[in-house]
């Protein structure tokens, strides 16, 4: 059985052994390695695996009486006034957002959008306030 496998190849056994071109020199053993290298195949999976897992809450609804007493604080704010605001920020990417808390000084308060304007140029809306108070 031996002789008849020996007897296919034949022809190409005694062939020597390939040397590249000189237009083509060999390939480093660096580069040839990382044809062999582990790759991403899924791409960003990872990322979006962590979006997922990321934890937003619900934005919790007011009472009249709670909006009445914002609505009555917001009456006394003057332009420059400092106030600690608590407001739910919505999320870009999902269902819910989170509550955040600072103290800044406002602007104005533009009735028309219904949002506070700070006088760092950031836009809280007023129905996303929880609680408001004057620092000064």
């Amino acid at each position: 059985m031996e002789d008849t496998n020996l007897k296919e190849y034949e022809d190409i056994i005694n062939l020597p052994h390939y040397e590249p071109s000189s237009k083509h020199p060999r390939m480093s053993i660096y580069n040839r390695s990382a044809i062999f290298a582990p790759f991403a195949a899924l791409t960003g999976y990872s990322d979006e695996i962590k979006e997922v897992g990321r934890a937003t809450s619900s934005k919790i609804e007011l009472d009249e009486d709670l909006k009445n007493e914002i609505n009555d604080i917001l009456s006394l704010v003057n332009p420059n006034t400092k106030v600690k605001i608590t407001y739910f920020l919505k999320d870009l990417k999902k269902k819910g957002g989170k509550y955040l808390e600072k103290e800044c000084y406002i602007k104005k308060i533009d009735y028309l959008n219904k949002e506070l304007l700070l006088v760092n140029k950031e836009k809280i809306k007023i129905e996303d306030i929880i609680k408001i108070e004057i620092i000064e």
